[in-house]
């Protein structure tokens, strides 16, 4: 029992340091989505992956391991909480003590990563409705009704309302 609990304590502690990469990793992101810079975020998606996939994998062996002492403890797997193990471990109170600890700061660092990451999804779902109304307004122009200019041979010019002679989107706008 004292092994899988020392490994479930250093699978806690090493899920933590995972989750404060993503925060950084996260923290960047926010600086390039408001930068704009599309490039840039497709890096720093590139190098998110796999600290993800890693966060993943120790979070499964987590799991596992509370499956493990679950068993040990002739407790439903379930039921098992990382707070209910907490309590548990009330006859050991170094233990207890350095499992709260590691529970406290894996859920705070979770919790600040995930608020972050949902600032980034809305300001990427912000950038993306601007996109689309940008859009919505170049097609509009181009279906604009057409002016009542004619052509010296009394022929309708067709220019239409707003675009240019040309035709082209005035990009100096």
């Amino acid at each position: 029992m004292a092994s899988l609990m020392e490994n479930l304590m250093e699978l806690l502690e090493e899920e933590a340091k995972g989750y404060e990469e993503l925060l950084e990793i996260s923290k960047q992101k926010t600086k390039v989505i408001v930068s704009n810079d599309v490039n840039a975020l497709l890096q720093i998606t590139e190098k998110e992956q796999p600290v993800v996939d890693r966060v993943n994998a120790i979070d499964k062996k987590r799991v596992e391991t509370m499956q493990d002492i679950a068993n040990v403890m002739n407790r439903n797997a379930a039921e098992l909480t990382l707070p209910v193990l907490v309590e548990l471990l009330g006859k050991r109170p170094a233990e207890q003590e350095r499992l709260a600890q590691a529970t406290d700061h894996l859920k705070r660092v979770a919790g600040d990563t995930a608020r972050i990451n949902d600032q980034n999804r809305e300001l990427i779902q912000n950038a993306l409705e601007l996109v689309e109304f940008d859009l919505n307004i170049i097609r509009g122009l181009k279906a604009a009704p057409q002016t009542a200019e004619y052509t010296r041979g009394a022929q309708n010019a067709g220019s239409r309302m707003g675009m240019p002679v040309s035709g082209r989107f005035d990009a100096k706008q």
